[in-house]
């Protein structure tokens, strides 16, 4: 077994290039599977719910359960990977997710298969820290720039494909499989990359290793339960009050949260979460950022399936495959970004967050249009999309030392899923309430117009955000 380690800034990895360049698509298969699962479950739900017999608040938690578990546990997970190895974590990681999958893909019922999805979150968390802070240690410059690109690659095609590669595998039937194929997929992948993790994955943590904040991963864990519950849940709720009462609690929560750490710090002792972070201003202005890009994101993908498939009466897998049209223009642009980002900075995201509003717009005009007039307003929403997605990354984490990588990225990680939680709640305000008691065609295409603006509006206030990051080249 060969084993690598992580050089400290100044010195030479005693890795080799290409068997850090071997490590990156193992890491990646990782993060692609964890986005995959956020969004192959939507396609699946109309199956899953007729052969198993469930309510609908069952299926809720199918898809809730998997966010909760995931967002509670990402900061604790990147503290984890800091103390005990961020390969060690993400290898732990990667084996029970892939177990859980398992346990998925052969539920007999809806209660082991939300109990399955929660172990899915759970694992997830352990994991995806530990992506960010090796692709932040293990390359350096320009190396580091293409780890980056290929992330934001692996999690576009993840979040843009999960509903092609649902529809195709559906619609395929394996076996009889059906929707649990979904699931099922991720054996082989998460088998393989185990087999090559511990020769090939370069190991670190941090040099710092005092005892584990438990206390403060207990407040940060029930704040983001306390914020992305009443989100995911509300709406479909009508807003009762303990949804109130939770996200009051949450600031409560994340107050006690900021004040244990700075004691914890002050003690000499190592917090969940070094608040000095903050200090550096690309990583809050870049946390600020990060969490209305993806609440933009996650807004935008919900209101074009529902477009597509209520609004335009398209099936699963032919819906899967006209969204596989923002790839095309993601691909192209992500491949470029690193490029354009060495040269004009952070006022690459901008153009790119721009570019995303222009996509938007175009929808808005050939909203009730023929299919292919759509074409174009895919492209160009894509294309925006991978302007922003790899070098926001890069910029929030550069420069960041190693003790941090992990606590940085668990920090990170959690921000996006809050804004994929907050972005899903205000835009099915937006949506439903525009819809109104309609169900047919025409009520969701109106829903889906009236969303446009909010999603422009989010698009637009990313560009704004950039302007406050740093200025580098």
């Amino acid at each position: 077994m060969t084993t690598t380690t992580i050089a400290q800034p100044g010195t030479t990895a005693p890795a080799a290039t290409w068997q850090r360049w071997l490590a990156l698509p193992v890491i990646l298969a990782g993060a692609f599977m964890i986005t995959l699962d956020f969004f192959i479950v939507n396609v699946a739900v109309p199956s899953m719910q007729g052969e198993l017999h469930a309510s609908s608040t069952s299926i809720e938690w199918v898809v809730a359960g998997y966010g909760l578990a995931f967002a509670a546990g990402l900061i604790l997970g990147g503290r984890l990977g800091d103390h005990y190895g961020r390969r060690k974590l993400f290898a732990i990681g990667l084996e029970l997710f892939t177990i859980a999958s398992l346990v998925c893909g052969l539920a007999p019922t809806a209660g082991l298969l939300i109990g399955a999805r929660v172990l899915q979150g759970a694992s997830a968390a352990l994991m995806f820290p530990q992506v960010l802070a090796i692709l932040g240690l293990a390359y350096e410059g320009q190396d580091r720039v293409k780890a980056f690109t290929a992330y934001g690659l692996s999690l576009g095609f993840g979040g843009i494909g999960g509903q092609l590669i649902g529809g195709a595998l559906i619609h395929a039937d394996i076996a009889g499989s059906g929707w649990r194929a979904c699931f099922l997929i991720n054996l082989p992948v998460g088998l393989l990359a185990l087999l090559v993790t511990r020769r090939y994955v370069p190991e670190s943590r941090a040099d710092a290793q005092g005892r584990l904040d438990l206390i403060g991963a207990g407040l940060i864990g029930a704040a983001l339960v306390a914020i992305v519950l009443p989100l995911v849940e509300g709406r479909q709720y009508g807003w009762p009050t303990w949804t109130w009462i939770s996200l009051g609690v949450a600031v409560v929560l994340l107050a006690e949260f900021v004040t244990w750490e700075r004691r914890v710090a002050a003690l000499g002792r190592t917090p969940l979460v070094d608040m000095t972070l903050f200090r550096e201003r690309a990583f809050s202005a870049g946390m600020l950022t990060t969490l209305t890009f993806f609440a933009g994101m996650a807004s935008f993908f919900l209101v074009l399936a529902l477009y597509l498939q209520l609004g335009r009466g398209m099936g699963a897998l032919e819906s899967g495959e006209i969204f596989s049209l923002l790839g095309i223009g993601f691909l192209a642009t992500s491949m470029a970004s690193q490029g354009l980002a060495a040269k004009f900075g952070r006022q690459t995201l901008a153009v790119g967050a721009l570019v995303v509003a222009l996509g938007l717009v175009l929808f808005r005009i050939s909203a009730d249009a023929s299919t292919l007039a759509l074409i174009p307003a895919f492209v160009v929403d894509g294309a925006g999309i991978g302007l922003v997605m790899a070098p926001l990354t890069a910029t929030v984490l550069s420069g960041l030392t190693p003790q941090h990588a992990g606590s940085a990225a668990g920090v990170l990680s959690s921000v996006q899923q809050v804004g994929n939680a907050l972005g899903v709640a205000i835009i099915g305000i937006v949506f439903y309430n525009a819809a109104g008691s309609g169900s047919g065609g025409a009520a969701i295409v109106h829903a889906f117009e009236v969303s446009i603006p909010y999603l422009v509006g989010l698009a637009v206030a990313v560009a704004a955000l950039v302007q406050l990051l740093p200025r580098r080249r």
